[in-house]
């Protein structure tokens, strides 16, 4: 199959109708520029006589974008094709983009017309538009619940009329994919002169299959497609033009020879752009250009990936202007991407210093969702630098308060034996470490102590560093954790078991004799 689609994009107009979304004339400029970069072939920049804002925003990007045809939205009314070609005539590629109800529920409920008044309405304003410019895009609005014959009839009479594009809308998101697949077929074997104009589709997403459904679409004949960057637009929104080419680009043996204008390196900017210029977030799983799209954080997956992309990955993120994958770190992944992340991070460590890292890792992984590069750098520091765990800490409790004395109860592990001892203190911190000298047999003298955060949010990491003084020699500890006493109490006991390691030891009733 070998066809040339043309994408139409409505982000500026069905998009902007997003509930909350209001964009100024120079975001739609900043948005349209990046459409033609982009390589979209029609930049629907809105509807002109629905506001002095809309027709000034459509005016100015005529007048600036240069490339894509620019139209502009009108009902099958005078005015408003006259409102129109005042925003487009001075555009490099002007379309007047005209429309009218074809349903019999619209015709009777919306418009109260008979059939035969919406053609002739239909057909007038086709002709009418026509003196303006050459390009003309005529569309059946809810054409999917239209009555067949009458579809055909009217797209019959708005092409001799001189319309160069009809648009088949699924209006309100109700076609099933084979079901307007066959609705297009239909159109395309049985509308005399239908290969005078473009055949288009412009599909919502209210149950999910604007997608699906243009795709059907093009497959069964459909050269333009209607969509919006991210499928922005009213109600659950229009199909995704992200969704919709990286579909044709990622399956070419499903849809053949199929060619399209769009540098899909510009997906991801696009995106992003209209993200944050409409301030509508999107969801992480969201096909393409959500946050989790490329971020793989099952070990499975990760192993997979890491040894082969197509195994998990069946576009590549440099496809659509990512730089890279991202392989999440979290409870579910495996050794073997946490190894090639410290790689990537630059440390080269021991196969027994990886699995300490590793068990921290695991631990830590359990009390927050995401473990970032910052968390694995405070674990990797804390094993590059450690020393034997002569004393190891097991847990620890803190009775704390504004009107009550500080007590600290700490258990720790020594060759096995477990260890607990309490003390009082100015504070929870105080009263641990001198729990924990209590429990090693010896005092040092604290110089330092200082805490901060290794990551941002609630489930940061706070790093703890003493500096203890022994025999008139500066001892440094370190430790991590998500909760900052217990990083505190962690310091602590490295800075211990460092003044053992540079002493020695001799076993003393469990407690160390330096």
């Amino acid at each position: 199959m070998s066809a040339r689609i043309k994408i139409f994009d409505t982000t500026l107009r069905d998009g902007e109708q997003t509930p909350g979304v209001s964009l100024n004339i120079q975001e739609k400029l900043e948005i349209a520029r990046q459409l033609a970069r982009l390589g979209v072939d029609v930049i629907e920049a809105g509807f002109a006589i629905s506001s002095p804002g809309d027709f000034m925003a459509v005016k100015t990007v005529a007048e600036n974008v240069k490339g894509p045809v620019i139209a502009s939205l009108s009902r099958a009314v005078e005015k408003d094709i006259d409102r129109a070609w005042e925003a487009l005539q001075n555009a490099e590629n002007p379309r007047i983009h005209t429309f009218i109800a074809t349903s019999d529920i619209h015709m009777k409920y919306k418009l109260k017309m008979t059939e035969e008044q919406v053609l002739e309405r239909a057909v007038a304003m086709v002709k009418y538009a026509k003196k303006y410019c050459s390009d003309v895009e005529f569309s059946a609005e809810d054409a999917s619940r239209t009555r067949t014959e009458f579809l055909y009839r009217i797209l019959e009479e708005v092409i001799k009329a001189g319309a160069t594009v009809v648009n088949i809308p699924d209006t309100v998101g109700y076609a099933m994919p084979d079901e307007f697949g066959k609705l297009i077929r239909g159109i395309k074997e049985n509308v005399r002169g239908i290969e005078k104009a473009d055949i288009s589709v412009h599909c919502h997403n209210d149950l999910g299959l604007a997608v699906a459904n243009s795709l059907a679409a093009v497959m069964n004949g459909a050269t333009q497609v209607e969509c919006t960057i991210n499928g922005m637009g009213e109600r659950a929104g229009n199909a995704s033009m992200e969704e919709i080419i990286m579909g044709i680009q990622t399956r070419k043996d499903f849809y053949g020879e199929m060619v399209h204008n769009i540098d899909t390196r510009q997906i991801y900017r696009s995106s992003k752009l209209v993200s944050k210029l409409t301030g509508v977030n999107l969801q992480p799983h969201k096909a393409i250009v959500g946050k989790n799209a490329f971020a793989h954080e099952s070990g499975i997956h990760q192993h997979g990936v890491l040894a082969e992309r197509s195994t998990y990955e069946i576009m590549t993120p440099e496809s659509i202007g990512l730089s890279q994958n991202r392989i999440v770190l979290g409870k579910l992944s495996g050794r073997h991407a946490f190894e090639e992340r410290l790689k990537e991070m630059g440390y080269n460590l021991s196969q027994e210093e990886i699995t300490k890292a590793f068990e921290k890792f695991k631990e830590l992984a359990d009390k927050k969702k995401t473990v970032t590069d910052r968390d694995i750098e405070a674990l990797a520091g804390e094993k590059v630098s450690a020393v034997e765990e002569v004393y190891k800490l097991d847990s620890f409790q803190i009775n704390s308060g504004n009107k009550v004395i500080a007590t600290a109860t700490v258990s720790m592990f020594r060759n096995g034996e477990h260890l607990t001892e309490a003390a009082t203190g100015d504070g929870p911190i105080n009263a641990a470490f001198k729990a924990i000298e209590r429990s090693v047999g010896f005092e040092v003298h604290l110089e330092d102590y200082s805490l901060k955060g290794v990551t941002e949010g609630a489930d940061a990491l706070g790093e703890a560093t003493v500096r203890v003084m022994k025999d008139n020699r500066i001892y440094v500890g370190r430790g991590v954790s998500t909760d900052v006493i217990e990083a505190s109490v962690k310091a602590y006991i490295n800075a211990i078991n460092r003044v053992i390691h540079d002493h020695g030891k001799e076993s003393s009733g469990g407690r160390e004799t330096i």
